[in-house]
């Protein structure tokens, strides 16, 4: 049993990052474009008039706040971690390097989950919005497609680019940034012009009894473990839209998997996570602000809630850019998740954990080439043939399990290795990634009981194929400096 928890000496992890094949061509303005590009998708376009109308009322602003502040604090501990250790994997390799091996895969696993199913998630979106701004056939870009075509080309030519090099990648992922932000500025600037300040009242909506006949099963866990009914607004829908919205927030985690292949990680490392993270969190509650603003919660059209806003108060012109922005938008979250999904498979094949030829650098283009192809393939037979409206919560749930082993980590990693050079430290260590992980796993309690119960059997899938396989092959077992005594917590 103990070596379940035997982790990998930093000295190792490092030495590994050095030696992987990886290109160092990404600068710190690379890595906030790459952020940038991930951050700023579903949430801005989509999430924010769902959940004003469903939950939150005009308090979804605050929703958004809480949901930022808690990215902030996980974006700190995974700048310590980046800096300190920058090498592929991250939250999976901050694992191995400090809990032990059962937790890095379990990590890994669920870090692959969140970014496969997002990837698909997002491909779908993409397909109808295109569908809408060009009049496409729907029954090959929409949701009622039997094969949504639409999704499976986009993952097609982007994974392409991701194979191609991670410059290569860098490029288009800015020059997509670029457009989506200069129409997040147009709307703030455009959408205060039809602002209402009456749309803001009552700010935060009275607590009433959901309409829906939702079964237990649909009620966010912590009303389900303390018995009470469904309700909505209040400020348990503030905390039920924050734990949605929280979606919108996540990716930067990905600029993380980035370390061996950015020119300074210790000093690019952290300015792209909470540079990117910074600036969109601005962006959404702008945006949010704006949108509650024009538009009355109760009548925002949760399809496409921008483009409707500016069509409702006579400018078409701007609906259409906002459509544009979407499919642009959404094409470069699309971009890092498929580069991140490589950069994740190629750490832990490294490591022994999933199939050697996986981690195989392509002797051209330096990038974990087969790992890429191989995430693509799933991400397409999900996004093709799949409808995943009804997993997009475990994107969320996937992202917030990871940023409570970071903030773990971060503490740990301080005891086990006090001399380990830390360009950016968390301050107020252990109590601020302590909070860290509590709020966390407050924002994880206000997702649905469903959402858990897949949650848990994806996790027991996982399981059986560590034990079945990674748990034999890990190449830590024929380490002579692997620590088999246990991590200590």
């Amino acid at each position: 049993m103990k070596n379940l928890f035997r982790t990998m000496p930093v000295e190792e992890v490092l030495a590994r990052g050095e030696r992987g094949g990886l290109n160092r061509r990404l600068s710190g303005v690379d890595l906030i474009g790459f952020g940038i590009g991930i951050i700023i998708g579903t949430g801005v376009f989509t999430l924010t008039g769902i959940e004003a109308k469903s939950h939150a009322g005009p308090a979804v602003i605050v929703s958004f706040v809480i949901g930022g502040i808690v990215a902030a604090l996980a974006a700190m501990c995974y700048a310590e971690l980046a800096s300190a250790v920058p090498t592929a994997g991250s939250a999976y390799t901050y694992a191995y390097a400090t809990l032990g091996e059962v937790f890095a895969w379990i990590i890994g696993w669920d870090l692959l989950l969140e970014f496969v199913l997002g990837t698909a998630v997002v491909a779908r979106g993409w397909s109808g919005y295109l569908a809408n701004l060009l009049g496409l056939p729907g029954e090959w870009f929409g949701e009622t497609s039997t094969v949504n075509i639409g999704a499976i080309l986009i993952i097609a030519v982007l994974t392409v680019v991701a194979v191609a090099g991670i410059r290569e990648s860098s490029r288009v992922t800015n020059a997509l940034v670029v457009v989506k932000v200069s129409v997040c500025v147009l709307v703030i600037v455009a959408g205060l012009y039809y602002f209402k300040a009456a749309n803001l009242h009552p700010f935060v909506p009275p607590a009433q009894p959901s309409e829906s006949s939702a079964s237990v099963t649909e009620q966010p866990l912590v009303q389900a473990l303390l018995g009470m009914g469904q309700s909505v607004y209040g400020v348990g829908g503030i905390l039920s839209a924050a734990a949605v919205v929280f979606f919108a927030y996540t990716g930067f985690e990905a600029l993380a998997n980035l370390g061996e292949e950015t020119k300074r990680p210790k000093r690019d490392l952290p300015v792209g996570l909470l540079g990117s993270l910074i600036l969109c969190t601005v962006l959404y509650i702008a945006v949010a602000l704006v949108l509650i603003g024009m538009v009355d919660y109760r009548h925002i059209d949760e399809g496409a809630p921008l483009a409707a806003a500016f069509q409702s108060v006579g400018a078409p012109w701007i609906a259409a850019l906002i459509s544009l922005s979407a499919v642009t938008g959404l094409t470069s979250v699309m971009m890092v998740e498929l580069v991140t999904i490589g950069r994740i498979g190629f750490a832990m094949s490294r490591d022994g954990l999933l199939p050697a030829p996986l981690s195989k650098v392509h002797p051209r283009w330096g990038t974990p080439h087969r790992m890429t192809i191989a995430g693509a393939v799933v991400i397409m037979m999900f996004a093709g043939f799949v409808p995943l409206s009804a997993l997009a919560d475990m994107v969320s749930i996937g992202a917030l399990s990871g940023f409570v082993i970071v903030a773990i980590a971060v503490p740990v990693l301080r005891r086990r290795k006090p001399q380990l050079a830390r360009p950016f430290r968390v301050p107020l260590s252990p109590w601020l990634p302590i909070l860290t992980a509590v709020g966390c796993l407050y924002l994880m309690m206000n997702l649905n009981v469903m959402t858990w119960l897949r949650f848990g059997i994806w996790l027991v899938i996982g399981l059986a194929v560590y034990l079945i396989y990674g748990r034999r092959n890990a190449r830590i077992a024929q380490s002579p400096q692997a620590k088999t005594t246990g991590a200590p917590v």
